[in-house]
């Protein structure tokens, strides 16, 4: 997949395609003078508002202690033993592509200038984005209210020149990688410290990745029933405009019109009205081919609709949260004003990461059904079973990966039990009620990448299917692009060998090729 590496400017807008280009096409990014002069005048009103006046996090300790009023001369210590105390992350580093999307998140809210911060640390961010150094981001430690405390305090202790960062393929102490780019550590001013870390710009961040390639795999999952049908030699109408309009939904409207442009040159897809309604089955008894097909076959729109409504929502949502001020307190400069509040409740986030992840394990199920009809010969009366284009009881096909994609599906579903709802009370019951928000993103990220992984089986089922029935030149154009591109990686085969290896490619094919059928 190619991206024209273009200067983005930010401002206090972003879209889901600014976010994508920004992490995937590594476009470098800049502030734009509008913003940096809203940053500017936001932090010289919190200079002056905060003089003669008690404020969170500025002068009192934070959580249960803001009872406590801080001494004049400890204030910037006590901005720095929030961000020292609070790394205490643990299990595995966040990938390089999920810290870059909470640092992208971070800095939105920072662009919104309702945060008090100083324009040095929005600079030292970009400057982190803009040359791939990604600070050690445990995976564990949010409760997604304060926002992500723990993790954001993991990003503020590379800001601050401390911990470690990934930079050029390893793991290196962030001071050596600050004097090899010949930049400095950030120094704190008035609440630097609690800004940084007091927001839902992690589970933000790992959310949009997640519908990047939670849009991707919707893509895939219409293209492969597209190729089912083709095979299957389905009647046309399951896909036909006038039957799904009248189902007011917007997602099987859409997804029904992809599949018929997809199909519109397939000589495979067979026309009801051709078929059946031509008189000429009156004095038949029993039919050959299927009157009507199995259910995810058929029922492709109403499946993969509400994947796409899903979707759709999903990443207005997360759109929305990008570009909101989530930080407590909220500096307003217009009203002349600081709100203090709860702006770093993460539920948007993760309650919308529970329906994705709902909703990709429908997907995945799906596929699933669909590898099952492929494998199944006495279900689909026109295969060998598993698709073995071996010789049957001594080659074995594509039985033993049908056992990865019913494992990994049935992992999905486990996984799909919603995360939002499991709030536990804590930090002295202050944060009584809490989101899990990250928690939530993270479950979704697995429940995607083995959605990936189930998926991959099945298109080198549908790969081995066409071989089998000689339809290459029968498929549609669309299905016949992706056919050959497989095929250059995975050949045809009949004799057993392991595949754990095929599958990872065919992973990597599908999550890096972006198709572009849904305009979510």
């Amino acid at each position: 997949m190619e991206y024209i590496s273009e200067m983005i400017t930010i401002n206090q807008t972003f879209g889901i395609e600014d976010v994508e280009n920004i992490l995937f096409g590594n476009n470098p990014i800049s502030l734009s003078k509008d913003a940096e002069n809203q940053i500017i005048s936001c932090f010289e009103f919190l200079k002056q508002f905060a003089s003669d006046k008690i404020i969170y996090g500025i002068n009192t300790g934070f959580g249960p202690m803001a009872q406590y009023r801080v001494d004049e001369k400890s204030l910037t210590e006590l901005q720095y033993n929030l961000i020292r105390s609070h790394s205490t992350g643990a299990g595995n580093p966040l990938p390089n592509l999920y810290v870059k999307a909470a640092m992208l998140a971070r800095l939105s809210t920072f662009v919104q200038a309702k945060s008090g911060v100083h324009l040095d640390l929005v600079n030292l961010l970009i400057e982190f984005l803009n040359r791939e150094i990604c600070p050690l981001v445990p995976e564990h430690g949010s409760v997604g209210a304060s926002g992500d405390l723990v993790q954001l305090a993991h990003i503020a202790l590379a800001l601050i020149g401390e911990g470690e960062v990934h930079y050029k393929g390893k793991w290196r102490s962030t001071k050596e990688v600050f004097e090899i780019e010949n930049l400095k550590p950030f120094t704190i001013h008035i609440r630097d410290g609690l800004a940084v870390t007091n927001g839902t710009s992690v589970m933000t961040g790992i959310g949009f990745i997640n519908l990047i390639y939670a849009k991707r795999l919707l893509n895939w999952s219409i293209l492969a029933s597209v190729i089912m049908n083709e095979i299957a030699s389905s009647y046309d109408d399951l896909m036909a405009e006038a039957l799904n309009k009248t189902k007011h939904h917007e997602g099987q409207s859409e997804v029904a019109r992809i599949m018929r442009i997809i199909a519109s040159d397939s000589h495979c897809i067979l026309k009801r009205e051709n078929e059946l309604y031509n008189g000429k089955h009156n004095g038949d008894k029993t039919f050959g081919h299927k009157v009507q097909a199995y259910y995810s076959l058929r029922c492709v729109p109403q499946i993969l609709g509400p994947v796409y409504d899903t979707l759709k929502n999903a990443i207005t949502i997360l759109v929305n949260e990008l570009n909101s001020s989530c930080d407590n307190p909220i500096i307003d400069p217009e009203t002349q004003n600081v709100y203090h509040g709860g702006n770093f409740h993460g539920d948007y986030v993760s309650l919308e990461m529970d329906k994705v992840k709902i909703a990709i394990t429908k997907l995945t199920m799906l596929a699933e059904r669909q590898l099952n009809y492929l494998c199944h010969d006495r279900i689909n009366e026109i295969l060998p079973p598993f698709v073995n284009l071996g010789v049957l009881g001594l080659n074995y096909g594509m039985q033993a990966s049908q056992f990865t994609a019913t494992s990994t599906t049935a992992e999905c579903q486990m996984l799909s039990n919603p995360m939002s709802i499991h709030s536990i009370p804590n930090n002295n019951d202050n944060q009584d009620i809490v989101s899990m928000g990250t928690n939530s993103a993270l479950i979704t990220k697995t429940v995607i990448e083995n959605s990936y992984q189930v998926l991959s089986i099945h298109f080198m089922a549908l790969a081995q299917a066409i071989d089998c029935l000689n339809i290459q030149d029968k498929i549609s154009k669309q299905s016949r692009i992706i056919y050959d591109e497989i095929r250059a990686f995975f050949p045809v085969f009949y004799e057993d060998s392991p595949k754990y290896r095929e599958i990872e490619k065919m992973k990597n094919y599908l999550m890096n090729k972006k198709l572009n059928f849904c305009k979510l």
